[in-house]
């Protein structure tokens, strides 16, 4: 099935916001090269674009995340990542950190920032964060302009 979006409120464009949006995909989006594993930012993207529903960002990330390898099962159940045991330490720690940031959850934030220092670099938390944050602004700009699925 073939599908393209349809903008039902505004048009991105209208603004430089979209430009600059455009800018923070093209340095942290799914097409960005960084020096963390590919498939885990990219399960970071999907959750968030779960959290926010965006129809143009879930389906944007999992066909990303199939294109990084991620298996079928894998993306099917992501929403329940806690009740399961095909995600590792790691992307536990950088999923309830992307949560609670998303959710703006000032009461676990701090414990789940100091939880993804036991996996990665400083440099790999600030490109998990700024991953986290582009999602946030894609969901809520494609949310806001209607960015509809339509097929063609």
């Amino acid at each position: 099935m073939a599908i393209k979006f349809e903008n039902t409120r505004f048009d991105p464009d209208l603004t430089p916001f979209h430009g600059l949006a455009q800018q923070m995909a093209a340095a942290v989006g799914y097409t960005a090269e960084l020096s963390l594993d590919a498939q885990l930012l990219q399960l970071l993207r999907l959750r968030v674009a779960q959290m926010n529903p965006c129809s143009f960002c879930l389906i944007t990330h999992t066909k990303a995340a199939q294109d990084r390898g991620i298996g079928l099962e894998k993306v099917a159940h992501l929403a329940s990542w806690r009740e399961s045991t095909m995600f590792s330490d790691a992307e536990r720690c950088a999923l309830a950190y992307a949560e609670a940031l998303t959710a703006y959850d000032l009461a676990a934030f701090p414990s789940r920032h100091a939880a993804l220092t036991g996996h990665f670099d400083q440099t790999a938390i600030a490109e998990i964060a700024a991953v986290v944050i582009n999602m946030n602004v894609w969901t809520r700009l494609k949310l806001a302009q209607g960015a509809v699925p339509v097929e063609v």
